[in-house]
């Protein structure tokens, strides 16, 4: 159970989630905004948030986005920035390049030392995005696959999934300061993992193995934790790391960022009385990591991504 301070943020939420991204720049595609309340299901799982939050995390995501508009300009060669800056900027939004920041604030660290790292976690993101989503014809797996609206060939985005995530670890070299190289170089790893073989692609691997929503539940909730739950750790413990966290702190948010990631995965998937029960427990769980920052100014931002699940009729 969360503790009595856990309690006491939870009955601050109020609203109905609604994270729609502003974009940076009329020039840049709408965002998909990711909707967690699906009211047409039975026992449905609702995601709250304080209201009074929401501008904090749109202003992060506009300094991100326009972070990622500077940073990939459609120069020469055309061929290889005009669909590498297309699937960057076509790729749904996650909150995990928004956690990256505000994990380094709550520590203490200013907004523009996580903003490279923000960026890079998004271009994971995207890159593995647009390997899931290829142009196929052959796809298999369980439940129907979303419609994307795709303006290359496969071929062209596989090769510009696989250079997206380079030039990622490029900008976060580049960020590098006369005081902490050491911090970059950390961030690089955390990255690594949670992109790599530890994370996102373990999980795509193995919801292949997911043949309907009656598996394993706790088959699912690992998918998820690979998915989703580890690209949000990476980006909190990155922003703690780049803010000057100690390492208890850093370790406090990891944990957080998994949980909350998590979390989120299970929260597209068709709701159950099994799944309902993880996510309770992971909220739980997400909550108490927080406790130790008790007192800081922008812990409640982070309490609103884990807002306390309700059940609600079809």
């Amino acid at each position: 159970m969360a503790s009595s301070h856990s309690i006491s943020l939870h009955n601050t939420i109020k609203t109905s989630i609604n994270l729609s991204y502003a974009k940076s720049n009329s020039c840049l595609p709408p965002k998909l905004t990711p909707n967690f309340s699906h009211s047409t299901r039975p026992h449905c799982i609702k995601l709250s948030v304080v209201a009074q939050n929401q501008p904090y995390w749109h202003a992060i995501e506009s300094e991100i986005d326009a972070f990622l508009d500077r940073s990939i300009p459609i120069r020469k060669p055309e061929a290889v920035f005009e669909p590498m800056r297309h699937l960057t900027f076509a790729a749904p939004r996650t909150v995990a390049s928004a956690l990256c920041v505000a994990a380094c604030e709550l520590v203490g660290g200013n907004r523009s030392h996580a903003m490279a790292a923000a960026a890079a976690v998004h271009l994971v993101h995207a890159a593995a995005y647009a390997h899931e989503h290829l142009p196929l014809t052959d796809r298999t797996g369980p439940g129907p696959r979303p419609e994307v609206e795709h303006k290359y060939g496969p071929n062209i985005e596989l090769l510009t999934g696989d250079g997206i995530v380079p030039f990622g670890f490029e900008l976060l070299a580049r960020s590098v300061g006369p005081a902490r190289p050491e911090r970059v170089l950390r961030v690089m790893i955390e990255i690594s993992r949670a992109g790599g073989s530890e994370g996102i692609m373990d999980g795509l691997y193995k919801e292949g193995e997911i043949v309907d929503e009656n598996s394993r539940f706790e088959f699912i909730e690992y998918v998820c934790k690979k998915k989703y739950g580890e690209i949000h750790g990476c980006a909190a413990a990155s922003g703690a790391i780049l803010g000057g966290g100690s390492d208890g702190e850093i370790q406090r948010l990891r944990n957080f960022g998994l949980y909350a990631g998590t979390v989120r995965g299970l929260m597209e998937r068709k709701s159950s009385v099994e799944i309902e029960n993880i996510v309770r427990k992971l909220r739980d769980l997400a909550l108490k990591e927080l406790e130790g920052f008790h007192g800081k100014r922008n812990v409640e931002l982070l309490t609103s991504l884990v807002a306390e699940p309700s059940l609600c009729s079809a």
